[in-house]
């Protein structure tokens, strides 16, 4: 159950100010906004996993931690063409 209320506690705390970070602003603030949502995340994902008993289930924030920084990589990427 602490899991749980841990990744609620995360969830409620941090989740929404990344967000409002990703939506709005320049586009390297916006790049910065996606980076700490999959930050934020990936954790969560595995209080999830952890709260549940699902073992089976980590395999998805591994992924997405993955992922993510290669996101970041590629729109670093098409940033730095632009005029």
């Amino acid at each position: 159950m602490t899991w749980l209320v841990a990744g609620l506690v995360l969830l409620l705390g941090a989740l929404a100010p990344a967000l409002r970070l990703g939506l709005r602003g320049e586009p390297y603030a916006r790049l910065v906004g996606l980076q700490f949502v999959g930050a934020l995340l990936v954790p969560l994902l595995l209080l999830l996993a952890v709260g549940y008993g699902q073992t089976s289930y980590l395999i998805v924030p591994l992924v997405l931690a993955a992922l993510s920084f290669a996101g970041t990589l590629v729109f670093v990427r098409l940033l730095a063409s632009r005029p």
